[in-house]
């Protein structure tokens, strides 16, 4: 092997080591997150948890709110590319229904990122190292949702006293949000008998549209 092969074999090497290293910082810091609360967790205890001083953790991420933007950034984008692997479907409600459902598999799938994005409380906005605020991910889901009611709106597909898109959007994500968090938080308990969660968004899916929508199917 040339000394250029073992020079780009090394540094390969290294960059390997050194996303490892941040991903298990991120990993690390959103259970503390999610276990203990934001403003509960520090840099010493997420250092602690994988094995790390604090000051190593420093070289990856300048503090805290530099960690928590790019765990907001890595989760908002897989939720993102989770929904638009759903692809192009012609029909904005059934789209809608899809959307659910994707969704909900995410939550289910990835119940650690799920916790942190939608049951966590922390203040801290989307801002780089100079305070410019950074946009949301290409593959923002939120948005997806929103301009999949619009477009069900605009082609008169919903009742006539449908016309706000952010409040029925917001009337879907907050039954579907009810039911995955009643499901994480509830679903041991003994005297409650819990139905699969997918199961019951398909069903209250259903309901909505058939209340919804102008001649449901």
């Amino acid at each position: 092997m040339t000394t250029s092969a073992i020079r780009s074999a090394s540094l390969a090497r290294r960059e390997r080591q050194k996303a490892e290293t941040r991903q298990a910082i991120l990993d690390a810091a959103r259970e503390l997150f999610v276990a203990e609360g934001v403003e509960a967790t520090t840099m010493r205890a997420i250092a602690a948890k994988i094995g790390y001083t604090p000051t190593a953790i420093y070289h990856h991420f300048r503090d805290k709110d530099a960690l928590i933007v790019e765990l907001c950034l890595a989760d908002f984008t897989a939720l993102g590319h989770a929904m638009f692997k759903i692809g192009r479907i012609e029909d904005p409600i059934e789209r809608l229904r899809r959307l659910a459902m994707a969704y909900t598999d995410f939550a289910l799938d990835n119940q650690s990122q799920y916790r942190f994005m939608f049951m966590t409380s922390y203040q801290q906005q989307l801002k780089d190292a100079a305070g410019n605020m950074m946009p949301m991910p290409d593959e923002d889901a939120y948005q997806f949702l929103l301009q999949t009611v619009q477009e069900g709106i605009d082609k008169q597909l919903y009742r006539p006293e449908h016309t706000d898109a952010v409040e029925l959007a917001q009337m879907f994500w907050g039954g579907i949000h009810g039911i995955v968090a009643l499901w994480f938080t509830h679903c041991d308990d003994p005297h409650i008998t819990f139905r699969d969660p997918q199961q019951v968004v398909r069903a209250l899916c259903n309901c909505m549209l058939c209340g919804a929508v102008r001649n449901p199917n």
